[in-house]
């Protein structure tokens, strides 16, 4: 009876963390985040395209790993995942990225579908075109279990 009260435990404390997760810090509408919302190609002036990858001393990289950007700039962001492992990318403030990276270990199979993250296989490519609509620091990174102490993160400047 006790390893099945234990279990019933567990499961009601993941689905009670589950509507946090989905929600994230959305403000807005499921689209509208703290950090911005996805923005139109037609709206992207400009093209920044950022490597996923491991080094040969065991550090794993985003290239470049700071960005500046304008208030109310739509940029798209090209990925390039030249490692040999699956990497991802998730941009939030730096209290959102740490919480995300908290559940990243207790579940590290957990898959994304919010607008601002892309997860990629090795040697796989894809994008996320954002517009960053409120000034103020934000952080990305690489969430998958041991990518971040190994140095997968990085920040963006948004600027007014």
């Amino acid at each position: 009876m006790k390893i099945q009260t234990k279990l019933a435990f567990a499961l009601m404390a993941a689905f009670a963390v589950t509507p946090a997760v989905a929600a994230g810090n959305h403000a807005g509408g499921h689209d509208v985040m703290e950090i911005g919302k996805p923005g139109t190609k037609a709206a992207a002036k400009r093209t920044v395209t950022i490597s996923m990858k491991e080094k040969a001393d065991g550090a794993m990289v985003f290239e470049p790993a700071v960005l500046k950007v304008k208030e109310g700039e739509t940029i798209r962001l090209k990925f390039n995942n030249t490692g040999d492992t699956d990497h991802e990318f998730v941009m939030d403030r730096q209290d959102g990225i740490l919480e995300h990276k908290a559940l990243m270990q207790k579940f590290p199979e957990m898959e994304h579908a919010d607008p601002n993250s892309i997860r990629l296989a090795a040697g796989a490519k894809g994008e996320i075109i954002w517009t960053f609509s409120k000034a103020g620091e934000i952080s990305f990174a690489c969430l998958i279990p041991g990518h971040y102490e190994s140095g997968m993160k990085g920040d963006i400047t948004v600027a007014p």
